[in-house]
């Protein structure tokens, strides 16, 4: 694969982040990496700084590459896929990774028989993290699901679901790390109260959630039971988790993600 071509359509933070993480995986040359965008600023930068090519114009990026990301807005898909299904063909895999747009929505902007995977990841892709789905339209094959794979899980992990469970994955792994940012804010609040500074607190914080996710996806248990581990009879942990339970932190997470998956559906409507 290290032959292939990839083009983004956007550099946004989701854009430069899979960039910069192919760059870092070392999963092509740079000179097999192109970008466009209107932000020429932006596109100045990542060409000096990144040494890929870049364009303001979307047409060029299917001209040197056979492999598309469109990382853009789902606001301004139809916008874009417009500017550029003239220039598609059979060569061309496309990789979308805009919030709530079905593999048929964007069949039906670009010309038939066109190869498509929809895909989720989250910022995390910023620090080589992200969680990210991968779903493919009717005409990909498993050699184009590979393709997705293969780039996403240069900046982290992958799953391929079903599309009718992209919504709940945009819910919870695309809005995730916002409801975990507040999590480890709460978290240093606390200490702050306690006495600790917030220099420390954040940082205990920070490594703490770092460290929990870690032994979920280590050790293979349960939450439930890794909990467990924590709470000794009468400790100071089970009543902590009481004062969890008496605030319903359980059921607001629960409802951040099914209000971010029902938004998700908004969008591809």
């Amino acid at each position: 694969m290290e032959n292939k071509t990839i083009g983004f359509i956007g550099t946004g933070k989701m854009g430069e982040a899979l960039i910069k993480g192919i760059i870092r995986a070392d999963l092509v040359e740079r000179s097999n990496i192109c970008a466009s965008d209107i932000d020429t600023i932006k596109l100045d930068l990542m060409h000096k700084e990144l040494g890929i090519s870049t364009s303001t114009d979307n047409r060029v990026v299917l001209e040197q590459a056979d492999t598309i990301i469109l990382a853009i807005k789902p606001q301004i898909i139809h916008h874009v896929l417009q500017g550029i299904k003239d220039s598609v063909t059979k060569k061309h895999l496309f990789i979308s990774i805009a919030a709530g747009v079905s593999t048929d929505n964007l069949a039906d902007e670009l010309p038939l028989g066109t190869r498509i995977v929809r895909v989720m990841p989250n910022i995390c892709a910023i620090v080589g993290e992200a969680a990210s789905a991968i779903c493919p339209g009717s005409a990909a094959d498993d050699s184009d699901v590979e393709t997705a794979r293969w780039i996403l899980n240069a900046v982290g992990g992958t799953v391929v679901v079903e599309e009718h469970l992209m919504d709940a994955v945009t819910g919870l792994s695309g809005s995730g790390p916002a409801f975990v940012f507040v999590v480890i804010r709460a978290l240093a609040d606390g200490g702050v109260h306690q006495g600790l500074d917030r220099a420390t607190a954040q940082k205990l914080a920070a490594q703490t959630v770092l460290g929990a996710a870690r032994m979920v996806l280590d050790l293979g248990q349960h939450p439930g039971e890794l909990k467990d581990m924590v709470s000794s009879p009468a400790g100071t942990t089970i009543h902590g988790i009481e004062a969890l339970e008496k605030g319903q932190v359980r059921a607001g997470i629960m409802s951040a993600v099914i209000a971010a998956s029902k938004r998700s559906s908004e969008l591809g409507n």
